[in-house]
């Protein structure tokens, strides 16, 4: 913004109204961090269940004026379609795999090196997309890697190219979980577990394979809540944008 004034592209008086919303702007039901990308290098990121549609639009208007890149995580496709209708967002895209909606308004600058995602099973799908899709809002391309459960470790063997390329690995299982474990003891990085809520009954809804990855006997893994593929993208982009920067030192 201050180059922008220095340039003439915008108005002391423009700019005078655009700080006035920083650091939140209070719209009632919600106080939204416009300075969380300075902070953290990524805007706030809107969780959807809980909120109406008319909530989530607000939201999202409110943070795409302020130019940047805007992601609704958890979103169902009802969601996306109301937004559609106000017209304001013709380049918003609904990623209904990972049931988020996306909109890029800033150009993304791949990182070099992708981080790797890694799922147990195709029934496991949904939170690595919600994984992948949050990490390539904020700059970073991945690999997925799916099907690679512990019920055929061959088929894993066979992708220890690709993660030994890595920086960094998400893995996301349920059932058991048993599979962090393992590409723990493989690789020589971090490794970031997402227990899934996959299972029959004694899984207890993600509980079984959450217990199995916070008692992991391999070395370097860490785990996330159950099904946020969210959060463990945006552990694995703060960690890799940091490897990257000091490699460029």
């Amino acid at each position: 913004m201050l180059e922008k004034v220095k340039s003439g592209d915008i108005t002391v008086e423009q700019a005078e109204a655009k700080l006035c919303h920083f650091p939140f702007e209070d719209v009632g039901f919600a106080c939204i961090d416009h300075h969380r990308q300075i902070r953290c290098g990524f805007p706030e990121v809107i969780y959807c269940p809980g909120k109406t549609d008319e909530q989530i639009i607000t939201i999202f208007s409110s943070i795409a004026q302020k130019g940047g890149n805007v992601l609704a995580t958890r979103a169902e496709e009802h969601v996306f379609k109301a937004l559609a209708q106000t017209g304001k967002f013709p380049n918003a895209r609904y990623e209904k795999p990972a049931r988020a909606i996306v909109l890029e308004q800033e150009k993304i600058k791949p990182s070099k090196n992708a981080i790797a995602i890694v799922t147990a099973g195709t029934a496991d799908l949904p939170v690595a997309y919600e994984a992948k899709v949050t990490a390539e809002i904020m700059g970073q391309r991945t690999e997925l890697i799916c099907d690679v459960g512990v019920a055929g470790l061959h088929r894993l063997l066979m992708q220890m190219h690709k993660l030994s390329q890595a920086n960094v690995i998400i893995v996301v299982a349920g059932m058991e979980g048993a599979l962090a474990s393992v590409v723990g003891g493989l690789v020589d990085c971090p490794v970031i577990a997402v227990p899934t809520s996959v299972g029959y009954g004694a899984n207890f809804g993600g509980i079984a394979a959450l217990l199995t990855m916070l008692n992991s006997c391999a070395s370097g893994v860490s785990v996330v809540n159950i099904d946020n593929g969210f959060s463990a993208a945006v552990t694995a982009v703060l960690m890799n944008r940091k490897i990257e920067a000091n490699s460029r030192q």
